[in-house]
């Protein structure tokens, strides 16, 4: 059903010269460091990864950065139409990106002044120009919701430019912050990830992480990204891995699995050896599971909540 819907689409959206029939030229941009791509039509223009490049966006014209050169993509790739490129930057260009990137710390701290001076409870992440200074953006975290009317209008007035307070999230807050991470790297969401990956409880369970939220939670208080990336590797082990708990028949008997080495394709069993258990290790295809654990009603809800 869906398939004929976004067929549907399409053919609605070629008819209407929205999309085009044939593979166009592209070159993907983006504003900051880690930042979403976008696609521009590189018009005129043969672009190579690094390049700067000015550009009009529905925030204004601005400055970014070439992330994909020049290629042809198909249509559905895309969403048309396209934007073109302006032009190469200049260093003229880079002379005013550069003075916007002063004015910008000169206007964070007469934003916070300001924020202490109508008493709002809210915390001043970072602020942006765009390139063509039509527009300042001041992105900000709070608890609760905040009432920052007189405080939009006190800036105005200030800077003289339209001026907009984005609210963000924590993640987003850590993104734009950065920092190092535990492993002693750059955080992944500010060093190389676009966007933000789903990361569930279970994902570390499963490889065998410890549950304590110290040890498994970022900078941002979240679950780490990180935990996502061996995540299929894992799925995939553990679809032959007997779980623990699980009642298991091994060649000195039957027992019960106590610990799992899903990589390794290991697992240790207890055996009942007269009036003594004993603890021994088996490969996976050692064993044949007799019978599986039974959920208890925490791995119910985790289960629930990583479907939704």
């Amino acid at each position: 059903m869906s398939e004929k819907k976004d067929r549907k689409i399409e053919e609605q959206g070629a008819a209407e010269g929205q999309l085009p029939s044939e593979p166009v030229e592209i070159v993907g941009v983006n504003f900051r460091e880690a930042g979403k791509i976008y696609y521009f039509s590189p018009d005129k223009y043969s672009l190579a990864l690094g390049d700067r490049v000015i550009v009009d966006t529905s925030r204004g014209v601005e400055i970014g950065t070439v992330k994909v050169a020049n290629r042809m993509a198909e249509p559905k790739e895309i969403t048309s139409p396209l934007k073109k490129i302006i032009r190469k930057a200049t260093e003229a260009d880079l002379e005013r990106a550069e003075r916007n990137r002063q004015a910008e710390m000169d206007a964070a701290v007469i934003c916070k002044k300001k924020i202490a001076a109508h008493g709002l409870e809210m915390s001043l992440v970072a602020v942006e120009y765009t390139f063509d200074n039509s527009k300042l953006i001041f992105y900000f975290t709070c608890e609760s919701r905040v009432d920052f009317r007189e405080l939009v209008k006190d800036l105005a007035s200030t800077f003289h430019t339209r001026i907009e307070l984005r609210q963000i999230g924590i993640r987003d807050e850590a993104k734009m912050m950065g920092g190092l991470a535990v492993c002693g790297r750059k955080y992944c969401c500010s060093g190389f990830l676009t966007d933000f990956v789903q990361v569930s409880i279970k994902m570390a369970k499963e490889q065998n992480f410890s549950l304590n939220s110290a040890k498994v939670s970022g900078a941002c208080g979240r679950l780490m990204c990180c935990l996502r990336y061996e995540h299929e590797v894992y799925e995939e082990a553990l679809r032959h891995t007997p779980p623990v708990g699980a009642v298991v028949a091994t060649a000195d008997g039957e027992g019960v699995v106590t610990e799992t080495r899903p990589l390794a394709e290991e697992i240790k069993v207890k055996l009942q050896s007269g009036d003594k258990d004993q603890i021994k290790t088996f490969k996976c295809s050692e064993v044949k599971l007799l019978r599986s654990p039974k959920k208890n009603k925490k791995d119910e809800d985790e289960d629930k909540a990583d479907a939704e």
